[in-house]
């Protein structure tokens, strides 16, 4: 099998609306806009489980977490709250977690009297697969803020390798990647290239090439991830040493 096959390129974003600096959270705060609930649903996916982790961590049982998650992105959605985000005023995932917080103060009671939101489900939430990836966390290690940076790091991770899967899939080389992924987030040596080259019918030699043009388009597969809630080149840097740091804790 040649090494090729395992790591064609395909373009940034390939399969999605194309995505510029800052546009997912322009196009979510635009209810007009021709991909608004793309975008909307993008955020959400890419933010909630973040917000759901920081409420659990800040006392709130799952089903509430999961009423007051629903309610904050209603809220967001009647009162077009995301034309508020500005980049020039700070980080997109800062605006949003200080929304909540703010959110959770003044709406807390009125939630309340109205059963936690009175019941609307506006988004499809994964409320038992958040659970159990939240209970993984180390009791009181992290505080809620932490945490919701931590959370909101291992789903942007999350997300890049989601599409560098797909990537695989469209290309039909699903199983090559499946034995080549570890390499993205193991040490070198956890795994060594031969036993790979073994399973997979390549020289050692071709498995080196695909682990490292994989790498080099997971690095662009998420440096797309963070643009879309950022503005120039520099600030994804920082995000990217933010997100790493979040996962260092």
């Amino acid at each position: 099998m040649s090494s090729s096959g395992a790591a064609n390129s395909v373009p940034p974003g390939a399969g999605r609306f194309a995505t510029t600096h800052w546009s997912v959270v322009r196009a979510a705060g635009r209810p007009k806009s021709a991909h608004y609930r793309e975008a909307l649903e993008k955020l959400c996916q890419t933010y909630w489980f973040a917000l759901y982790s920081y409420m659990r961590r800040h006392g709130y049982k799952s089903h509430e977490a999961e009423d007051y998650a629903q309610a904050f992105f209603a809220r967001l959605l009647e009162k077009e709250g995301l034309r508020l985000a500005d980049p020039k005023l700070g980080k997109f995932r800062s605006f949003l977690l200080a929304s909540l917080k703010n959110f959770l103060a003044n709406e807390r009671d009125r939630l309340r009297a109205q059963k936690r939101g009175g019941g609307r489900k506006i988004l499809s939430l994964d409320v038992e697969h958040a659970e159990n990836r939240y209970t993984l966390e180390p009791a009181d290690r992290l505080s809620p803020e932490k945490l919701y940076e931590r959370s909101w790091a291992m789903t942007v991770l999350e997300g890049a390798m989601g599409r560098l899967g797909t990537e695989a899939d469209s290309m039909g080389k699903r199983g090559v990647f499946d034995h080549l992924k570890t390499y993205l987030t193991a040490a070198k040596s956890s795994v060594p290239y031969k036993d790979v080259a073994a399973r997979l019918d390549m020289t050692e030699g071709a498995v080196k090439v695909a682990v490292h043009r994989l790498r080099r388009r997971y690095r662009e597969l998420l440096r797309d991830e963070i643009a879309q809630t950022v503005v120039t080149e520099e600030q994804i840097d920082e995000e990217i040493r933010d997100l790493f740091a979040a996962l260092a804790h």
